[in-house]
């Protein structure tokens, strides 16, 4: 199947969901903050449950222009903790945080307009997130490139974005990435799969985002965090249904067959056993010593990898199993090939999809 043919149709679902609908102004509501009060201090008043207090010191500091202060009057807003819940305020409070640089504000205000379907708008603040290694905007960049929903299809970098997500321990880009296994061409996948690497290199290179100020509901939150306390919205798996298998239906009973004669019996294996032996595929023959493999596929649960080589190890005689770690996705690799023409064989015998892998 192309991949093209397979969509992955559920959307991409905010925890906190985000409302639809235009960008209001910035709220006018002015209330003195407490004499000598900082982002700080409205940080340490929301982790005691007093979100009314905190909401008044980070309301002025907001309005004046404080990042970290936005950032955190649009988590109260999103939550509706100290304040009426609105949505709409919620994501201007993040869009002003995110004009001034605020990194979390940035991935919360790109989610935000993806939910509420301004794709177009979302886009560029999704590429920032992403390039600076968000998982969760990883996830939903790379599902819009593999769907093409507001942007060119772009099957290697949806692979590519769905791997780096995976490795950052993100469990629903690890479901994805094993049913994005199941559409893309083996072409596409090995290109995505380089294009990841050059990503994690790139990762490496650049330099650590900072540690916000004083913000609430961001990714650094110690584990003493209250339960109530603000979070950022985590993404749950983003749907990408399989195949849709066929309705089980119940057996009807069939009248049974009359009891066929012993030359009819005898008849009947002889043409199974000469069907079997003419369709049979013949097995690859592997030289020990060689350090080509093959890639037979990528699976978040190891058990399904063994599962699969116990069914392709007879059509591989030779062959050595590797079960390659890429984050939460073990790939189920074959070695043992001399060279690029024993591997390429190997895959024609093994009956299920696979990409070379050079030394």
């Amino acid at each position: 199947m192309k991949a093209g043919h397979g969509r992955f149709w559920g959307a991409v679902v905010l925890t906190s969901m985000l409302a639809t609908g235009g960008m209001l102004a910035a709220d006018r509501v002015s209330a003195a903050a407490p004499a000598g009060a900082d982002v700080k201090s409205g940080v340490d008043a929301w982790a005691k449950g007093d979100f009314a207090r905190a909401v008044g010191v980070w309301r002025p500091l907001a309005i004046a222009g404080d990042a970290d202060a936005q950032f955190n009057l649009a988590q109260a807003y999103k939550l509706g903790r100290g304040v009426p819940l609105d949505l709409t305020l919620a994501e201007s409070w993040f869009r002003k945080a995110a004009m001034h640089g605020h990194f979390q504000a940035e991935d919360n205000y790109g989610l935000a307009l993806f939910q509420s379907g301004k794709k177009t708008e979302a886009l560029p603040w999704l590429e920032k997130s992403a390039a600076r290694g968000e998982p969760r905007t990883q996830l939903v960049l790379g599902t819009m490139l593999f769907n093409g929903d507001g942007v060119t299809r772009d099957y290697p970098r949806a692979y590519a974005l769905m791997s780096r997500a995976s490795a950052s321990g993100l469990q629903s880009a690890s479901q994805t990435l094993t049913q994005m296994d199941q559409y893309i061409s083996p072409a596409d996948r090995e290109k995505g799969t380089a294009l990841a690497q050059h990503y994690a290199l790139q990762a490496q290179a650049s330099p650590a985002a900072p540690t916000p100020r004083s913000t609430v509901g961001v990714a650094t939150v110690p584990a003493s965090r209250p339960a109530d306390m603000p979070r950022p919205a985590n993404l749950p798996a983003s749907s990408l249904p399989a195949r849709v298998p066929a309705p089980v239906r119940e057996p009807v009973a069939a009248p049974l067959p009359a009891k066929p004669s012993k030359a009819e019996v005898a008849k009947s294996e002889a043409a199974k056993r000469s069907a079997t032996k003419s369709a049979a595929p013949k097995p690859a023959v592997v030289r020990a010593t060689g350090n080509w493999r093959v890639q037979l596929g990528a699976f978040r649960d190891q058990g399904n990898a063994e599962t699969l080589w116990n069914q392709v190890r007879g059509k591989l005689r030779g062959a050595q199993p590797f079960y390659a770690k890429a984050g939460k996705v073990t790939r189920l690799q074959a070695g043992g090939f001399a060279s690029k023409a024993d591997a390429t064989r190997a895959c024609s015998a093994a009956g299920v999809p696979c990409v070379i892998v050079a030394p």
